[in-house]
């Protein structure tokens, strides 16, 4: 007889494992006087394999540590080759569990199955395909060519992700919600960087001067330092003023010696780069 023929693969392939969504099975009471009931179809899957794929994972658990509970829970039943988990949003409360057979798993998921990991009970199914660690360890022959195959296949179904297009659409739909196509663009008020973060200048800018100041004053001040060009006051704003020297060394060298000093005794200047 003919081997059957694997079950249709979905889109959503995560290292070569995809997931088959278990059916969750309620109890069923049956009264004594009730008609014979026919013989129902079994519930067992028609398939089983190596990786177990589990849903409903508390979202809010950090992966490293989901991924060791997991491990932790699941190697009681024998070796457990990988974990897979993401974070991202397709990924999110769902995971892989491979073992070295596929008996192990039948048996894990049998055991497991509804058991509540932080407070969620598990959903547990078989995967549909083999994941990367299964292959390795049971069939290394043909590992390079399975895991170039999945690759292929995640790239060529990389735009056709219905969860992807969800979003796509739903972002075109926002662009061209203003019925124009243009993406709105917040208002931003016009930050200016603080003074104090204002890179390097030859010229320095000086505040808080008092309104008796001189020019001369200040000339004798800067000229402590070498290569002073200039001092200009502002007529109409006394209690500011701009120093400029040669060059951007002998500026910065002025600016720290003379930050916070007391001109008048009592108010301290305050020196920073002038914008340019």
């Amino acid at each position: 007889m003919a081997d059957l023929a694997a079950p249709p693969v979905a889109p959503d392939a995560i290292q070569g494992v995809i997931a088959a969504p278990a059916p969750v099975s309620g109890a069923v009471t049956v009264s004594p006087t009730a008609a014979p009931v026919a013989d129902a179809p079994s519930t067992e899957p028609e398939f089983i394999s190596e990786t177990l794929y589990i849903q409903n994972l508390n979202e809010k658990i950090k992966i490293p540590v989901l991924k060791a509970s997991l491990r932790g829970l699941f190697k009681a039943y024998g070796e457990v080759l990988d974990v897979v988990a993401h974070s991202n949003l397709r990924m999110r409360g769902q995971a892989f569990v491979s073992f070295e057979s596929a008996e192990v798993a039948k048996k894990a998921l049998k055991e497991v199955r509804g058991f509540p990991l932080y407070s969620k009970p598990m959903q547990i199914s078989f995967a549909r395909t083999r994941s990367d660690a299964v292959v390795k360890k049971l069939d290394a022959q043909h590992y390079e060519e399975h895991k170039m195959r999945r690759q292929e296949h995640k790239k060529s179904t990389r735009y056709t992700n219905p969860l992807k297009r969800k979003y796509k659409a739903r972002r075109l739909a926002m662009e061209g919600a203003d019925g124009t196509g243009a993406v709105p663009v917040s208002k931003r008020p016009n930050v200016q960087m603080p003074d104090e973060y204002l890179p390097p200048n030859k010229i320095l800018f000086l505040q808080n001067l008092p309104e008796s100041v001189t020019k001369d004053q200040l000339m004798a001040l800067f000229s402590q330092y070498p290569n002073l060009y200039e001092v200009r006051l502002i007529p109409t704003k006394k209690d500011i003023a701009f120093v400029e020297y040669v060059d951007e060394g002998s500026a910065t060298m002025a600016k720290d010696a003379l930050h916070n000093y007391k001109l008048d005794g009592e108010n301290k200047i305050k020196i920073t780069f002038a914008r340019k």
